[in-house]
């Protein structure tokens, strides 16, 4: 996962590219900064060559519907008898969108299984996008920053406290301007 290059942090940060001594830590936040991204989000946003499995389950009539996946393209389908379905067979959805989430079959085409085990194959490129988009590059930056920034300040604490002059300290979460764009992307499961 690359949502954002070390280059582009350290500029955002002001921090010369010739120092160096950082580096480390600042790769680890932008690696931690996306698994935030993807965990807040519900997905993962470049593509992964992957084969994904799926059960009797996931059918509802001619759709097979990837719940919790994004899709961008299908390199091998096969049912679950063990049957390749040639790809003039389905077609995938939302037609003019990505991700996809539904594999329909063509109405003279059916699902089937061999028992109650078996399952079907979906093997392609998953993710909701080929490379990250340039609010989620934004939004890993911005996140990787205030990671970064929290190890010299006391905006680690888990708990509202209230200091010795009576001001409530309250506890820190991400910052709202990436919570904004991260909304948006949020995965909604449902019928």
């Amino acid at each position: 996962m690359i949502y954002a290059s070390l280059s582009n942090l350290k500029d955002y940060l002001g921090i010369s590219v010739a120092t160096t001594e950082d580096d480390p830590l600042l790769t680890d936040l932008l690696t931690r900064a996306e698994g935030i991204i993807d965990a807040y989000t519900g997905r993962r946003f470049e593509a992964e060559t992957a084969t994904k499995y799926f059960t009797i389950d996931d059918i509802d009539g001619q759709n097979l519907y990837l719940w919790g996946y994004d899709l961008l393209s299908v390199t091998k389908l096969t049912n679950g008898d063990g049957v390749e379905i040639a790809s003039g067979s389905y077609r995938l959805f939302p037609r003019n969108d990505n991700p996809k989430w539904i594999i329909r079959l063509d109405e003279d085409q059916a699902w089937s299984f061999t028992n109650g085990d078996s399952e079907i194959s979906v093997a392609g490129t998953w993710g909701f996008s080929a490379t990250a988009p340039a609010d989620i590059t934004h939004a890993c930056i911005r996140l990787a920053a205030f990671l970064y920034r929290q190890k010299d300040t006391s905006a680690d604490i888990d708990r509202p406290m209230v200091t010795g002059d009576g001001v409530t300290i309250m506890p820190s979460s991400l910052p709202s301007d990436v919570t904004r764009i991260l909304d948006r992307y949020k995965r909604r499961v449902g019928v």
